[in-house]
C-alpha cells in the first residue's frame, strides 16, 4: 500500500518526479521575478567584467550528503548509491552541467530519498529534526507539515518554495496520513518526494534583469556561492541575506563572501576543489598486482588521498602560504598504512597513550620526496597496476597541473619496444628507442622528462633506486631548466607560470560551471599572481567578481535529464 500511494503522491507533488525539462531555470529569467539588482560593480579585472553564463548542474553525490548532513545532522543514512559524474574541460564540476538522470539513476535516488525520510521522522530522530509536532499522531495536521515543509523545502531547492509547490507537499502528506492513519508516515512520503525531485537534485540557475543588465537573483548567487566556497547549500545567514538583497550589492557580497571564507566549512570547498582538480574520482577504477604491491590495499589508496588533502589544506589555509609550494613542501600527515609504503616509522599512539591515526611527518631535506607529485596519490594513481609509467605520469603534470593538453598517439604506433624489458632494462632506455620514431618523438619530448624523474617510485608509489638491476637516472631538462630528481621538478613546476595559471583556469572554471575564455583567466592570474598566490584571495577574487553574478543574456541552460515514469 505505501508503495502505491507513494507513487501517486509524487504526482500530487507537482509532478517533478516524471520529467525534467529544466522548467524551474528557464522560466525565473524574467524581470520582476526577483528583487531587483543593483548595476554597481565591484572592482575586478577588466576581463572578468564580462558576463558568464546560467547553468543547469546536477549535485554530485558529495554535495548531496553535504546538503543532508548540514540540515539533518551527522547520523543519517543514505542507503544508496549516486550517479556516476562526467569530467569535462577538466572538471567534474563543469561536467556536471551535461549529465542527467538515468531511470535506473532515478530509482536509486528514489530509494535514497525514502531512506532518509523514514529516519527523519522516525522516534528516534524526530525531535531533533522536526520544528513541531501534530497534535495527534494520527490524523492529518496540516498548519505542522507548512511549517516543517516550509523551512526544510527552502533550505532544499536553495530558495523559498512556491505557494503552489508548498501547498502540494502539504496535500501530500495529508493523503499520506488520511491513508495510513499516520502523520509521520504521511509526512516521510511527502518528504520523500522532495529529496527526489529535480529541483532538489539540480542546481537550477534564474536570472533578473534590472536596468538593462542580467544578473543572477539572489538565492541563485547564495547557491552559487555556497556550493563553490562550501560545496554544499546556503546556510541560513546566507539565506536571509538572499532574501534581504543583500547580495544585490558589492559591500552585501563582499560581507557575506568574507564570512564564508572564515568559516570553518571553507575547507570542505577547497577539498572538494582539489579533489576535482587532482582527479582524485579516478582513484576508483585503481588496482595493483597484490603479488608484486601486497603493501597496496584500498585502505592506503584512500589514506594516499587524504594524506595530498591534508597537506593541501595545511599550505594553503591552516599556513595560509603560497598556492606553488605544494609542489616543493617536505612536511605531509602519514598512517601506519603509508608509512609502511614510504618506509618511514609511523606510530600507533600519541604521547598520552591514545589512539591516533594521522601523523604530521617532514621528510628531510635530503630525501627526494617534496610535493604532491612524489605522493602516493599522484606516483600510485597514474601507473598501471604492474609497473610505474613515464608517459602517463609526465601525461598527468602536462595535462592536470599545467593544464596543457597532450595529443594522443597515433592509431598505428607500435609499443613493442616499450614493452621490451630484455633488450631495454629501464624505462629511460625503452622509451629512448621508442621515440626514435619520429611520428612518437613530439608527443614524448613533452612528457618523458617529467615523468621519468618521477621513476623513483613503483607502481604502488614506494621508493626504488634501481629497475632490471641498473641505477635510475632522474635527472633530466624541461622548458630550458635542468633537475636532478623528483624534488627538484617539483621547484621547477612550481616555478612555471602554467602551474599557477592552470590553478586559476580550473578555480574559474569550477565556479562558473564552464570552461573560462582565455582572456578570463590572464586577468585574473595577474591578481591572483599580486595576492602571492593565495588559494583564499583567488576565491575571493572570483566570487566577488561581476562576472561571477552578471549573466548574458542569450544563455540559458538547455539541460533535460530523463527520469523513471
Amino acid at each position: 500500500m505505501i508503495s502505491s500511494l507513494s507513487s501517486r503522491l509524487k504526482q500530487s507533488a507537482t509532478g517533478v518526479l516524471v520529467t525534467l525539462i529544466a522548467a524551474g531555470a528557464l522560466s525565473a529569467c524574467s524581470p520582476g521575478a526577483q528583487q531587483q539588482a543593483s548595476t554597481t560593480t565591484a572592482a575586478a579585472p577588466a576581463e572578468l567584467q564580462a558576463p558568464s553564463q546560467l547553468v543547469m548542474r546536477r549535485l554530485t553525490g558529495e554535495q548531496y550528503k553535504n546538503i543532508i548532513t548540514d540540515i539533518f545532522g551527522p547520523t543519517v543514512d543514505f542507503g544508496g548509491r549516486f550517479e556516476p559524474d562526467m569530467r569535462t574541460d577538466g572538471l567534474l564540476a563543469i561536467g556536471a552541467s551535461h549529465v542527467g538522470v538515468t531511470a535506473a539513476g532515478m530509482e536509486q535516488y528514489d530509494a535514497m530519498s525514502r531512506t532518509i525520510a523514514a529516519q527523519i521522522v522516525d522516534d528516534k530522530h524526530r525531535g531533533m529534526m522536526l520544528s513541531c509536532a501534530p497534535k495527534d499522531a494520527k490524523a492529518a495536521d496540516d498548519a505542522c507539515v507548512r511549517q516543517i515543509m516550509t523551512e526544510v523545502g527552502a533550505l532544499l531547492y536553495r530558495r523559498p518554495l512556491t505557494g503552489a509547490e508548498l501547498e502540494a507537499f502539504v496535500t501530500a502528506a495529508r493523503l499520506g496520513t488520511t491513508e495510513t492513519k499516520d502523520f509521520y508516515t504521511g509526512l516521510s512520503l511527502s518528504l520523500a518526494s522532495i529529496l527526489s525531485s529535480p529541483k532538489f537534485l539540480f542546481r537550477h540557475e534564474t536570472a533578473t534583469t534590472a536596468r538593462g543588465e542580467m544578473r543572477l537573483d539572489p538565492y541563485t548567487t547564495a547557491s552559487r556561492l555556497s556550493f563553490f566556497l562550501w560545496n554544499s547549500g546556503p546556510d541560513a545567514a546566507l539565506m536571509q541575506a538572499a532574501a534581504k538583497g543583500e547580495l544585490n550589492s558589492p559591500r552585501g557580497l563582499n560581507r557575506q563572501v568574507d564570512r564564508m571564507l572564515a568559516s570553518p566549512r571553507l575547507e570542505s570547498g577547497v577539498r572538494a576543489f582539489f579533489v576535482d582538480f587532482l582527479g582524485f574520482d579516478e582513484f576508483d577504477n585503481v588496482t595493483k598486482d597484490t603479488a608484486l604491491f601486497p603493501k597496496f590495499s584500498t585502505q592506503a589508496a584512500e589514506d594516499a588521498q587524504e594524506q595530498t588533502l591534508r597537506t593541501v589544506v595545511d599550505v594553503v589555509l591552516t599556513n595560509k602560504s603560497d598556492y606553488r609550494d605544494i609542489f616543493t613542501t617536505r612536511k605531509t600527515f602519514l598512517t601506519k598504512e603509508l608509512g609502511a609504503i614510504y618506509q618511514v616509522p609511523v606510530v600507533s599512539f600519541l604521547p598520552n597513550g591514545s589512539p591516533d591515526t594521522w601523523h604530521p611527518y617532514q621528510f628531510t631535506a635530503e630525501d627526494n620526496r617534496a610535493g604532491i607529485m612524489t605522493h602516493m596519490s599522484f606516483t600510485a594513481l597514474h601507473s598501471p597496476s604492474g609497473r610505474g609509467s613515464a608517459v602517463l605520469r609526465g601525461k598527468a603534470v602536462r595535462e592536470v597541473l599545467l593544464c596543457q593538453k597532450v595529443p594522443a598517439p597515433p592509431g598505428d604506433v607500435s609499443f613493442d619496444l616499450i614493452n621490451d624489458t630484455t633488450n631495454y632494462r629501464t624505462a629511460r632506455d625503452r622509451l629512448a628507442a621508442h621515440t626514435r620514431e619520429p611520428m612518437c618523438a613530439g608527443c614524448h619530448k613533452i612528457t618523458d622528462p617529467l615523468g621519468l624523474a618521477l621513476e623513483n617510485f613503483d607502481a604502488a608509489g614506494a621508493w626504488r633506486t634501481t629497475e632490471g638491476g641498473v641505477q635510475l637516472d632522474t635527472s633530466g631538462l624541461v622548458d630550458g631548466k635542468k633537475f636532478a630528481g623528483p624534488a627538484e621538478l617539483g621547484a621547477v613546476i612550481a616555478a612555471m607560470p602554467a602551474a599557477t595559471s592552470c590553478v586559476t583556469n580550473r578555480m574559474l572554471g569550477y565556479a562558473l560551471g564552464r570552461a573560462p575564455a582565455r582572456d578570463q583567466v590572464t586577468g585574473l592570474e595577474k591578481s591572483f599572481q599580486a595576492s602571492g598566490y593565495r588559494i583564499p584571495a583567488l576565491m575571493k577574487l572570483i566570487a566577488t567578481s561581476p562576472s561571477f553574478t552578471r549573466v548574458s543574456p542569450e544563455t540559458a541552460p538547455t539541460q533535460t535529464a530523463s527520469v523513471a515514469n
